[in-house]
């Protein structure tokens, strides 16, 4: 007997709950929604690409009625979590009726502009519009950089910006032919650093570079620096820079590179060949004029054997003729000199 009571009596007490939770839930489910919190979780950098209101407006299309019981949570965060400026949103209800929306922007590291298109990239390699609300500032990419790259070059600029040196110079990138060129903001001139391997390497080479020789320099003298050789900087002159042309036109080397025609310019000694020119010019004034006197000699001959008082005047005329051809070796070996 006392098994049964105490079997009845707890069977008793869980009716009497279960009729309280159910009671207690339906009107906590009639009830309206006190408050919407909305809580953006800002980086370092902040951002404001999702507006509060846009998500109310969400809020209330999943719950017309304005009732906790009618709120279709997961519904309503997975909507957020398609928003393509969210990175991740939790969607969650207090017990004193406050709907809490949690959400994490995405925070772009690059903007990209390839083939007519303008959109952010963010750490993860995620792409992104543009926002007509909020325009983050940071680095411009240009140029047909491919999905898989994204990382390396959110890496690279990541570097950029920690480092003072490289932020001052650097304010944008472009993809040319396969090729990687940092935009600079003293100057007109492109540093070229080709793939993304060894970006310390060359960004350590091009401040080097800057310190121990440019500065001293006039930045609009080069058109491109290239930090893509290995254990060497090559510089392309600026053809329309007026002090460059007495260093064109005596250029130690000068090659004309197959991609675009600019002239790259390597800094050696120059080679000089004028000694080699001299002995030919000589060679050319002595062969050919000697066979000038031999012509006269034989017409000469000739006279003499014709007739014998003109034989004076042409002896005077053979000196006139050695004299002046004298005269004219005397003059070209001064010109070559």
């Amino acid at each position: 007997m006392k098994n049964k009571w105490r079997i009845l009596k707890i069977l008793v007490t869980v009716i009497l709950f279960g009729f309280l939770l159910s009671f207690s839930l339906k009107r906590f489910n009639n009830a309206k929604m006190e408050n919407v919190s909305i809580n953006m979780n800002q980086t370092k950098t902040p951002v404001y690409f999702v507006d509060e209101k846009d998500i109310k407006e969400l809020v209330k299309q999943y719950n017309p009625t304005k009732k906790i019981g009618d709120v279709k949570i997961p519904e309503l965060e997975k909507k957020i979590n398609q928003i393509p400026f969210v990175d991740s949103a939790n969607v969650y209800m207090n017990l004193n009726g406050n709907l809490n929306v949690d959400i994490r922007q995405r925070v772009p590291v690059f903007r990209l502009n390839k083939n007519g298109r303008d959109f952010y990239v963010d750490e993860k390699g995620v792409e992104f519009p543009i926002s007509r609300n909020f325009s983050y500032p940071c680095m411009l990419v240009m140029g047909d950089v491919q999905v898989s790259e994204y990382q390396e070059l959110g890496k690279l600029i990541e570097k950029i910006d920690k480092d003072d040196f490289s932020k001052k110079y650097f304010i944008g990138i472009t993809k040319e032919k396969g090729s990687y060129n940092l935009l600079t903001s003293d100057g007109n001139y492109k540093v070229e650093i080709g793939d993304l391997d060894n970006i310390e390497f060359k960004v350590r080479g091009f401040k080097t570079f800057v310190e121990k020789y440019l500065v001293d320099q006039n930045p609009q003298k080069y058109k491109k620096i290239s930090l893509k050789y290995e254990n060497q900087i090559v510089t392309t002159l600026n053809p329309y820079f007026k002090e460059n042309d007495s260093i064109l036109r005596n250029a130690p080397k000068i090659e004309l590179k197959p991609d675009d025609g600019s002239q790259k310019l390597e800094v050696k000694k120059p080679e000089i060949k004028k000694a080699e020119s001299k002995p030919e010019a000589k060679k050319e004034i002595k062969k050919s004029e000697p066979k000038k006197t031999e012509v006269k000699k034989e017409t000469s001959k000739l006279k003499k054997v014709e007739k014998k008082p003109e034989v004076k005047k042409t002896s005077t005329k053979k000196k006139e003729t050695t004299s002046k051809t004298s005269d004219k070796k005397k003059k070209v070996k001064v010109v070559i000199e």
